[in-house]
């Protein structure tokens, strides 16, 4: 899988923001061509981040320049290009210390 310049990550996001009102306020920066917010598999709430995917690399970065560090629903947005899967270190599963 290589990278793609036109698929961005969108992080510290608001629990309770929309995949749409995500698209809608990056479509200043260009077209969106998709939109993933992602969820836990187990209680389908957000995980606060998502996907976004323009049209062209020159769109994802204009979209990094106008959002990275500014506020979207009481946040600040961390916008970057964002890296192929492989590129990231594997998570074990199991007992993460949280209470039950």
């Amino acid at each position: 899988m290589s990278n793609n310049p036109c698929r961005l990550f969108v992080g510290n996001l608001s629990y309770r923001t929309l995949e749409r009102e995500l698209s809608d306020y990056f479509s200043q920066a260009g077209v969106v061509t998709s939109c993933n917010l992602m969820l836990d598999k187990f209680t389908g709430k957000s995980r606060g981040f998502a996907f976004v995917e323009f049209a062209t690399a020159d769109e994802a970065n204009r979209a990094v320049t106008m959002f990275n560090g500014k506020e979207f629903q009481g946040r600040q947005l961390t916008v970057n290009i964002a890296r192929p899967r492989e590129d990231r270190p594997q998570r074990q599963g199991g007992d993460r210390g949280e209470a039950s």
